[in-house]
C-alpha cells in the first residue's frame, strides 16, 4: 500500500484534472488517478472545441459561475502561456418563445449581459452562412465563443503537477471504500491501494460504476460531432467570420456549431444536441454510420446551406446526464466528511471546468463554497423524475 495523501482525485478529464490543480495550487498532497492518459479521447472531454457563453438558458443560476469560469480560463491563459478560448461572437436561434432564445435572453436581462436580438434579416445580413426562415430571430452575445477541451485539460494536468500534484494515468480504479468512523478513504486500482483524508471523485461516464450508492440515475448518451468541409471552402466560416451558434427547431430538436478553427482543410464541426442513443462508456460503438451522418446534413442544408459540402471526419463522444439536465456538485451525502463529487454534467459542462476546479478544491478542504452551487444538489427532488427518452440515430425512441 501506498502512502496516504491529503486528497485523491478520481479522474483527470476536465473537471478532475481542475480540481487536481486547485487543490495542489492550495499546498495539499494530491494524487490524481485516470484510467487513459492525459487529455485523451474516450469520454467527455474531447473533439477541439466547446462553446463557451454567458447569456445562459439552461438557467440564468449558472451566469455567476460562467463569469467566474471566463476569469479563470483567462488566468488559465496566463499562467501557461496557452490560447485557451476564443471569443468569436455567438448567436442562439429560434422562434421567439423557444428555449435557446427565451431562456437566452431571460438569463441577459436578469444579469444585465451585453447582448442584441437580431430578426431573420439581420441575421443574413451579418452572418451569410446562416438561412433561418422568416419567423426566427436570434439572440447574439459578442462574448460568446468557443474554448479548445483537450489544450484546457492539459494546461491544467501541466499547473497541477508544476504544483506538486501526483497524476497517474493509465491506472483504472477499480472501487473505494470511507474509512471506518467515516474520516477517510482508500481507493484501490488495478495496480495498488491508496488512502487518503478525502475523496474527490470526477467520474464522467463512468459515474454509474463509481457512484452507485449516491442515488443519482446518471443516463449515459452516445453523441457525435461532425465536421464537414463548406461547400466553397472554409473562408466563409472562420472565426472572423463565423459565429459559434445554437439552432432550436419548431420540434424542439436543437443542433450547434463552430467556425472553422483547424485550418482550409479542417472542416467546420456541428453536431446535434441531446439526440444520442444510450450506451454504456465501455461498450460504446465509436463507429459512426453513413445513416447518422446523413441526417446530419439532411438537418444542415436548410440552415447552412454551405456547410454539408462533404464530411471530413465524425467521432463519438458522452454525455452523462440527469433527469433534470443539471450537475450534481456536492460532498457526497452519505460520507460528508470523506467525499466529494463533481459529475452529471449534462452535455453543457465544460465551459465550467476552471470554476468547478475552484468549487471543488472548496467543498473537499472547507466543506463549503462561496459559489451559489443550490441547483446541484444531488438530493434535490428533480432527480427523481424519469429520463426522457432518447432517440436513436434512426429516431427510433430509446427508453
Amino acid at each position: 500500500m501506498s502512502h496516504s495523501r491529503d486528497v485523491i482525485v478520481i479522474g483527470l478529464g476536465g473537471m478532475g484534472s481542475a480540481a487536481a490543480y486547485h487543490l495542489a495550487a492550495r499546498g495539499h498532497r494530491v494524487l490524481g488517478l485516470e484510467r487513459f492518459g492525459p487529455a485523451h479521447n474516450r469520454g467527455s472531454s474531447h473533439g477541439g472545441s466547446r462553446i463557451i457563453r454567458q447569456a445562459y438558458f439552461e438557467d440564468p443560476a449558472y451566469v455567476p459561475l460562467l463569469l467566474r469560469s471566463y476569469d479563470l480560463f483567462a488566468k488559465l491563459e496566463r499562467d501557461t502561456g496557452r490560447t485557451l478560448a476564443n471569443l468569436c461572437g455567438g448567436v442562439m436561434v429560434g422562434r421567439p418563445d423557444s428555449h435557446a432564445v427565451s431562456g437566452s435572453l431571460r438569463s441577459a436581462r436578469r444579469w444585465g449581459l451585453p447582448h442584441e436580438m437580431l430578426e431573420a434579416a439581420e441575421i443574413r445580413r451579418r452572418f451569410p452562412t446562416l438561412a433561418p426562415a422568416d419567423d426566427e430571430v436570434a439572440l447574439y452575445e459578442e462574448r460568446a465563443g468557443f474554448v479548445r477541451p483537450e489544450a484546457t485539460v492539459t494546461a491544467h494536468v501541466q499547473l497541477a503537477q508544476q504544483a506538486g500534484a501526483d497524476l497517474r494515468f493509465e491506472e483504472p480504479v477499480t472501487g473505494w471504500q470511507v474509512l471506518p468512523g467515516g474520516r477517510g478513504v482508500r481507493v484501490h486500482t488495478v495496480d495498488d491501494v491508496y488512502t487518503a483524508g478525502h475523496l474527490v471523485v470526477c467520474p464522467g461516464a463512468w459515474a454509474p460504476r463509481l457512484l452507485a450508492d449516491l442515488g443519482v440515475d446518471f443516463a449515459i448518451e452516445r453523441q457525435v460531432m461532425y465536421w464537414f468541409h463548406p461547400r466553397g471552402g472554409t473562408a466563409a466560416f472562420t472565426p472572423e467570420h463565423q459565429p459559434v451558434y445554437v439552432w432550436e427547431d419548431t420540434d424542439g430538436v436543437q443542433f450547434y456549431g463552430f467556425p472553422a478553427i483547424e485550418g482550409p482543410e479542417g472542416g467546420a464541426k456541428t453536431a446535434f444536441f441531446r439526440k444520442g442513443a444510450l450506451c454504456d462508456p465501455e461498450t460504446i460503438d465509436r463507429t459512426v454510420s453513413e445513416a447518422e451522418t446523413a441526417a446530419m446534413a439532411a438537418h444542415l442544408r436548410t440552415r447552412l446551406p454551405d456547410l454539408p459540402g462533404r464530411l471530413r471526419k465524425a467521432v463519438s463522444c458522452m454525455y452523462t446526464t440527469t433527469s433534470d439536465e443539471h450537475f450534481v456538485l456536492a460532498r457526497h451525502p452519505e460520507h460528508p466528511d470523506a467525499v466529494t463529487v463533481a459529475c452529471g454534467f449534462s452535455g453543457h459542462g465544460f465551459k465550467f471546468v476552471p470554476v468547478v476546479g475552484e468549487i471543488v478544491a472548496d467543498l473537499a478542504l472547507d466543506g463549503a463554497t462561496e459559489h451559489p452551487i443550490e441547483l446541484f444538489d444531488p438530493l434535490r427532488e428533480p432527480l427523481k423524475a424519469p429520463h426522457r427518452q432518447f432517440a436513436t440515430p434512426e429516431g427510433e425512441p430509446t427508453p
